[in-house]
């Protein structure tokens, strides 16, 4: 049986898990499927839905794995469950 302390950081993980997926689906998906709507929207001189199929889903994607990472390793911490303080043998 898990710990509360243990139930707390899995409940905080699966969230971030949750909005990283929806993050994810929003910039692989739905950006693409109002393409043509969002085309008289200009980035960069280029139309957006252009632009995102070509660039800007795959840097929002980058971003995302450095923000998932660094907010995950924010709640190893704050629970406890760290790798950082751990010394390798």
């Amino acid at each position: 049986m898990a710990s509360p302390k243990q139930e707390a950081h899995w409940a905080a993980t699966r969230s971030l898990m949750i909005i990283t997926m929806l993050l994810w689906f929003f910039f692989g998906t739905v950006v693409f499927a109002f393409g043509e709507q969002i085309n008289h929207i200009k980035f960069l001189g280029y139309p957006l839905a252009y632009y995102m199929t070509a660039q800007g889903s795959l840097i929002a994607f980058v971003v995302m794995i450095f923000w998932s990472n660094n907010r995950q390793e924010k709640i190893d911490n704050e629970f406890g469950f760290s790798d950082v303080d751990r010394e390798d043998d």
